[in-house]
């Protein structure tokens, strides 16, 4: 099997007295998109810097396309990474297009197609603007297309879509589904857990420095064991009496409404098919929100 293009091995990093991460195992797989969420202070930026090499780990290892970011081979590994902070600042007296040039650069690579980037990233017009003059959002576009200069191999992306107006956020995520079908691999960072929920293959849950959950949605739903709540739609009023079961709330004359547990869920259904006039059915799993919530209380414990 191919080897992990990230792996994450027992990683801690200490600060004085202060265990920013514990003890952290994660792989991430060439083609996968890993969304890590997390409260303020959960480690997740610690995380990352350690996978850029900006600083050590403590205890454990890591490695990013079989290399130490550390090592003696951390600059050739670089110019193989993307990386947009969460907070972006750039000089604000250099034109778009000039900022771009300066990492390209940087970065040791040709500038000749930074004119088809910032387009890309759907700046082309504002490319012999000032950066003082750009919107936050803007910004934001452009730190994601110094990020994906020399077409990364990893992606590493901090609150990526802050800032950005729905439009940008969906042209956001339509351009890193093409990365990553394309091959590369990228963590992403986020608070917006609504946003990621359909977006990411799987979502690794941080809380005091602690990898606390890491699975698919469908996984951590499993994990949480959440009621799942079902909602019948009527064409017309509603029948007088609830299904058999009793355990139906009336919302209104025309639906009702039950919560179950996920393997009950068929049993509920079954009762519904013995309905007449049914209109429609909703069967409304937790969100990630609420699995995210859940998740944390039982790390306070």
């Amino acid at each position: 099997m191919e080897a992990p293009t990230i792996d994450i091995a027992g990683v801690s990093k200490r600060y004085g007295a202060i265990d920013a991460v514990r003890s952290v195992d994660l792989a991430l797989d060439a083609g996968e998109c890993v969304a890590l969420v997390g409260h303020n202070g959960a480690g997740k930026s610690t995380l990352i810097k350690m996978m850029l090499g900006l600083c050590k780990p403590s205890a454990g290892r890591i490695a990013v396309l079989g290399e130490d970011p550390c090592g003696r081979y951390a600059i050739r590994l670089r110019e193989r990474l993307g990386f947009l902070p969460e907070n972006v600042v750039f000089p604000p007296t250099m034109s778009g297009r000039e900022v771009l040039d300066f990492y390209a650069r940087l970065k040791r690579q040709p500038v000749a197609g930074n004119v088809a980037l910032l387009e890309r990233v759907g700046l082309a017009d504002a490319a012999r603007r000032r950066v003082g003059t750009y919107s936050k959002g803007m910004r934001q576009r452009l730190g994601l297309a110094q990020a994906l200069l020399g077409a990364p191999r990893v992606l590493l992306l901090d609150e990526p879509t802050t800032g950005l107006d729905p439009a940008s956020r969906r042209s956001f995520y339509e351009l890193l589904d093409e990365l990553h079908d394309a091959g590369a691999t990228v963590l992403l960072s986020s608070h917006a857990l609504s946003e990621i929920e359909d977006r990411t293959d799987r979502i690794a849950v941080m809380s005091m420095g602690r990898l606390v959950a890491c699975g698919t949605l469908v996984e951590l739903r499993a994990m949480a064991d959440l009621p799942v709540r079902i909602r019948i739609h009527f064409a017309a009023a509603a029948p007088g009496s609830t299904p058999p079961s009793a355990q139906w709330t009336r919302l209104d004359e025309r639906r009702l409404e039950r919560t179950c547990t996920n393997g009950a869920k068929l049993e509920a259904l079954r009762e519904i098919a013995s309905l007449g006039a049914v209109a429609d059915v909703e069967i409304m799993p937790p969100t990630l929100d609420q699995i995210y919530a859940h998740l944390m209380r039982e790390a306070a414990q």
